[in-house]
């Protein structure tokens, strides 16, 4: 299966754009019509084929044009990217899990060949040949961790295990929704989900820590994230807020359907084999609402869901500006008929 990806922009004058194939494989993250915060952990299991999870690691269209913005965050911020000594074993852990993903689910444009720890690694859409051996970081032109997520869709998260707690020690973080790892870095499962409402009086991130305390080698799993961004930028950090805040007051009636992008994050975990830490994935997946209105369930779902939604969940994903925008134009788009039960397309 050859990608046709595509050159488009995520910042200045925004061309990123969902091909009819990438809406259908969009992921969805509401399976009813109402939302409230639960663990909704699942098994990473291989999901319907041409899906965002038939594979453990997704490449789409987007994949050029998502590190070329990588490299131009990267460039501004280096914090961006940061791992504490300790971590090293992980990050050689990670290169593993993700060039061995890549080359054999997408064959035709990644390869690895190991010979011992000899690895020659080829990525042909971004014209990459590097021969490196394995766990030497001076055989690698950046450190491994920053040198494979230059080439993998999404942030990555290296969470240290200790003290009946996970700690984030080491990652990549160049498209978060309004959090930074400078600031969440050494902290630890509570502390970085400090400023989520509800969720800790129900007690979702307690069950949430005790399972992934428990995680076992071999056995990955993944949720679903949500929130709304206006324009498709993929860098809303709270270092760049004062480029794309402003964005929120910028929604009108007429542009709407165009600026407003539900923005979803695919948040996978494995343990790794050799540092026993976690990995925690987040690819993030922007839609907008003309795009996403071409699917009639998702379309009456979203605007049911928006409409309903409770004012703290409101406020804390920071919809305030143009949630009740974007629910009039999705009620046009809503004749009231029910939604089947479920994430995907009827």
């Amino acid at each position: 299966m050859t990608i046709q990806f595509k050159n488009e922009t995520f910042r200045d004058d925004f061309t990123f754009s969902n091909s009819p194939e990438a809406i259908r494989r969009f992921p969805f993250p509401f399976d009813k019509d109402q939302y409230m915060y639960a663990v909704n952990i699942e098994q990473h299991m291989p999901g319907p084929a041409k899906s965002a999870t038939e594979f453990p690691i997704d490449i789409d269209e987007h994949y050029v044009s998502e590190m070329r913005d990588r490299a131009l965050v990267l460039k501004a911020d280096p914090l961006r990217c940061q791992s504490l000594p300790h971590m090293i074993t992980a990050e050689w852990d990670l290169v593993e899990l993700l060039m061995e993903s890549m080359a054999k689910h997408y064959p035709e444009h990644f390869t690895l060949t190991r010979d011992g720890d000899r690895w020659h690694w080829i990525n042909r859409p971004l014209e990459i040949d590097q021969t490196f051996t394995f766990g030497d970081a001076a055989t690698l032109p950046c450190p491994p961790m920053e040198y494979v997520t230059r080439q993998c869709q999404g942030d990555f998260c290296l969470l240290d295990q200790r003290n009946d707690n996970l700690w984030m020690d080491a990652g990549i973080v160049t498209t978060q929704a309004d959090w930074s790892l400078d600031f969440d870095m050494g902290m630890n499962f509570m502390e970085w989900h400090g400023p989520v409402p509800l969720a800790h009086d129900m007690g979702v991130f307690d069950r949430a820590l005790k399972f992934l305390l428990n995680l076992q080698q071999g056995r990955p799993v993944r949720r679903l994230n949500w929130t709304m961004t206006v324009n498709p930028r993929l860098d809303t950090s709270p270092e760049n807020y004062h480029k794309w805040g402003i964005d929120r007051t910028t929604v009108t009636p007429e542009n709407v359907g165009n600026k407003v992008h539900l923005r979803v994050e695919l948040q996978a975990l494995w343990r790794l084999p050799r540092s026993n830490a976690i990995v925690f994935s987040i690819r993030c997946y922007l839609i907008k609402m003309e795009e996403l209105v071409t699917i009639p369930k998702w379309g009456r779902r979203l605007h049911r869901v928006l409409r309903d939604l409770p004012p703290e969940l409101v406020d804390y994903k920071g919809l305030t500006r143009f949630r009740d925008t974007t629910v009039d134009y999705l009620a046009r788009h809503d004749d009231g008929a029910p939604t089947s039960p479920g994430f995907f397309p009827d």
